[in-house]
């Protein structure tokens, strides 16, 4: 049986390559040349640990010291460039892998930042960090309103799974169950958002 940390390794990898994959499509539908589709999935699947990393001063970052990163990020960003269509027909697929991405992000960055020693609000904002800040890089890039600056549930989902990662460590729960729990509340709260078409309230433009 595989241990909850090798568990977390296996959806972390998962949710770089639904990351790249994204940014790559997002690349494919700006009409940008390969070059600039690669550019677009690689930052999606790494820009959000390399902030954090750069930020903590643990460098280098981790997907330069485990490159097995890159090289996935890289392989689904080809094979996006390749076979577009066949990614825009798996739209639910793609939702649930960036789900269990996003959750697998957010308590990599939280746990991360604790080791570092870092207080609630530190720690809530690296794993916050993790999860959305390549797909921030990548609608930058694409020249998109930022999804996370939208009404979407997609940050407040990992803010809400960072908290509970940092008051579950705080309460001595078991790292192993800590990690477990608090991802799977952010692929839940995300998932339940899409299908339910949950939005947080906004004011219309004055």
């Amino acid at each position: 049986m595989p241990t909850p940390t090798e568990i977390i390794y296996t959806l972390d990898l998962l949710g770089t390559v639904a990351f790249a994959a994204s940014g790559a499509l997002a690349g494919v539908r700006k009409g940008m040349d390969l070059f600039g589709v690669i550019v677009l999935g690689m930052v999606t699947a790494t820009g959000g640990g390399v902030v954090r990393d750069v930020l903590l001063n643990d460098t280098p970052p981790f997907c330069f010291e485990n490159e097995i990163y890159l090289y996935l990020a890289l392989a689904a960003s080809l094979i996006v460039f390749i076979t577009p269509r066949r990614f825009e027909r798996m739209n639910n697929a793609m939702l649930l892998l960036d789900a269990l991405g996003l959750g697998t992000f957010l308590v990599i960055g939280t746990s991360k930042a604790l080791s570092f020693h870092l207080g609630f609000m530190g720690s809530v904002i690296m794993g916050v960090m993790t999860g959305t800040f390549g797909g921030l890089i990548r609608d930058i890039l694409s020249n998109q309103i930022p999804l996370i600056l939208q009404r979407e549930i997609y940050a407040s989902a990992c803010a809400v799974g960072g908290a509970l990662f940092y008051f579950l460590s705080r309460a001595d729960v078991p790292p192993a169950v800590n990690l477990t729990v608090s991802a799977l509340v952010v692929i839940v709260i995300r998932c339940i958002a899409i299908s339910k078409g949950w939005q947080l309230p906004r004011r219309k433009g004055i």
